[in-house]
């Protein structure tokens, strides 16, 4: 989630640095639907947590972006969602399952909150899953998929890159 200047709405940290602090304050759009939660990876683990929780738990986070809403909290569908809206968009999201495997899901067309959500509790087995954006902004570049993307302007996103096993860390 970011504002109109491309600026994150909420906690975002690189490098173990925070750029951007916890947003907590209510407010309008999707980011505010409470609770809204924390994707992080720290240096033993990545997670999904709600946000009050992980300012709890004062996580050391390498990397962290906050957004909303939270779509599976401990294996129960955010409380606001219904099997009946009519609100489709495209969605992106991200999961982390109990064998801390990462998951990040873009939905291919127009679908509720209700049914992304379970696509991540039930398809998936996340029991913590985020909300990370949707509408024109729901894009993933993957050729190998044939996924360019949008050529819309973005705020912050996250990049996953298959590690060389025969490279030596640095």
């Amino acid at each position: 989630m970011f504002d109109p200047a491309l600026k994150p709405v909420g906690l975002y940290v690189e490098q173990g640095r925070e750029l951007v602090h916890v947003n907590t304050a209510s407010g309008y759009g999707n980011f505010h639907m409470k609770p809204n939660g924390v994707f992080y990876i720290s240096a033993d683990r990545a997670a999904v947590a709600e946000t009050r929780a992980f300012l709890k738990q004062r996580h050391q986070a390498q990397l962290a972006t906050q957004s909303g809403p939270m779509l599976v909290i401990d294996g129960r569908l955010h409380p606001r969602f219904d099997q009946r809206s009519t609100s489709l968009k495209a969605r992106n999201g991200v999961g982390v399952r109990a064998d801390g495997k990462v998951i990040f899901a873009v939905s291919q067309g127009e679908v509720p909150f209700d049914a992304f959500a379970r696509l991540f509790r039930d398809g998936l087995n996340c029991p913590n899953a985020l909300f990370l954006d949707g509408g024109s902004a729901a894009s993933l570049y993957a050729p190998s998929l044939n996924r360019h993307g949008n050529i819309l302007p973005i705020g912050p996103m996250l990049a996953v890159f298959e590690r060389n096993r025969g490279a030596s860390r640095q």
